[in-house]
């Protein structure tokens, strides 16, 4: 019977080198064919379709601007960075991007809804629902109607709440709050249509809110007392311990008197 003799060990690793430099070569030559082919101008980004709310944007516009900073073809773009570059332009709170294939980018815009105008009136910005700052043309006169907040760094969400939460206050005086601001040192201002000037002083949300309950609920009684009506308030100071201030058209400065006790029966 005829045995096979086996093979030699040095026959046998130059067998697994060769296969795998063969393995290695064709690995790299697939390579080079898809970075060559990734690379044609025929795969390049030739659309690019946007949609979702465009109420303050175009969408030709904005292709235009965005187009030049794309870098790579359908196949390289950074997704994440053309997302970054549609957030960037005006009024667009979220952009979602994907590929279409063979030769587009697909867009859905989110545009920020602006709750506020924030600011003083040479460097006004836009506030969202959130309370984030955004840039936008607070001058637009469709945005004139939004309130007037203004406030530290850092503190424009604090003083979007603190509107929302005195807001309804007020416009039981058919006197809305137009706008609110809080110091450096935390004391708050509050504007009405009329333009009365209220100072609210320095405390909490809880504390504000309650020393602007008291004086909307007893500033009728106050203003009637004078043969006065609301409307003719200019100015009041909550800051005081034990009641407030006002100055109404014709009246100099009246304070709210002290609650009557109940007579006994």
């Amino acid at each position: 019977m005829e045995q096979t003799m086996p093979m030699p060990l040095d026959v046998k690793l130059m067998n697994v080198l060769a296969s795998a430099l063969f393995l290695g070569c064709a690995a790299l030559v697939l390579a080079a064919g898809v970075r060559w082919a990734a690379s044609l101008p025929a795969l390049g980004i030739a659309r690019i379709i946007v949609q979702g709310e465009l109420e303050h944007n175009n969408a030709v516009s904005l292709q235009a601007n965005v187009m030049p900073m794309l870098k790579g073809n359908f196949f390289t773009i950074d997704l994440a960075a053309t997302k970054h570059a549609f957030e960037q332009a005006p009024w667009v709170r979220e952009a979602r991007v994907k590929r279409e294939f063979p030769n587009t980018l697909s867009v859905v815009l989110q545009e920020q809804d602006a709750a506020a105008i924030w600011g003083s009136a040479g460097e006004a910005r836009l506030l969202n629902s959130d309370g984030q700052i955004f840039e936008g043309d607070s001058s637009d006169p469709d945005l004139q109607q939004l309130p007037r907040l203004q406030g530290p760094e850092g503190r424009s969400s604090e003083v979007l709440a603190m509107y929302r939460l005195l807001s309804p206050a007020f416009a039981t005086l058919n006197n809305p709050l137009v706008a609110l601001r809080e110091s450096d040192s935390g004391s708050w201002r509050a504007s009405l249509q009329s333009g009365a000037a209220i100072e609210l002083g320095q405390g909490t949300q809880s504390e504000i809110s309650t020393r602007v309950a008291k004086f909307v609920e007893s500033l009728p009684q106050v203003t009637s007392s004078y043969r006065r009506g609301v409307a003719a308030l200019e100015s009041a100071d909550l800051r005081h311990t034990s009641g407030y201030a006002v100055r109404m058209q014709g009246v100099t400065t009246g304070t709210a008197p002290p609650a009557k006790p109940a007579a006994k029966k």
